[in-house]
């Protein structure tokens, strides 16, 4: 199961036991579709870059929630009972990418022996040819040949 983030933006003047009313609700829907929630965390009031209109009036004030979670692909088109919901300003549902680093990008054994075939033949010294001895030779021979 992919890694998602859902970042919630909630309206600023919502009580605490609403806001985690709401946390529970999406929650209980990702256990449902047997995800797991692995985080949470509030961001408390943000000042938003601009205003949001809802019929209630403009935001420029938001309480910005992250829940990360372990779903199924298809949980994100089950979140759309979110826009009906009056306390939220936005959310939005963010996957992560499954990055690799290191060695782990190389899957196979051949790629694991060029790789390292590369890094012999790149500090490999008996390959480096020494051109010191020649300039030197040059410059004699120049400055004896008046």
């Amino acid at each position: 199961m992919p890694l998602y983030d859902c970042m919630l933006l909630l309206k600023p003047n919502i009580t605490k036991e609403v806001v985690m009313d709401l946390v529970a609700r999406v929650g209980k829907h990702v256990y449902q579709r047997n995800g797991v929630l692995t985080d949470m965390k509030s961001f408390g009031k943000v000042q938003l870059g601009y205003g949001i209109k809802k019929l209630d009036g403009r935001y420029y004030q938001a309480q910005l929630m992250q829940m990360t979670m372990m779903t199924p692909p298809s949980f994100k088109s089950e979140l759309s009972y979110l826009n009906k919901e009056d306390r939220l300003l936005r959310w939005l549902l963010v996957k992560h990418r499954s990055t690799k680093f290191g060695t782990d990008l190389f899957g196979d054994d051949d790629s694991l022996r060029e790789l390292r075939g590369f890094r012999r033949n790149l500090f490999d010294d008996d390959n480096i040819e020494e051109d010191d001895d020649d300039e030197d030779d040059d410059d004699d021979s120049e400055g004896d040949g008046h």
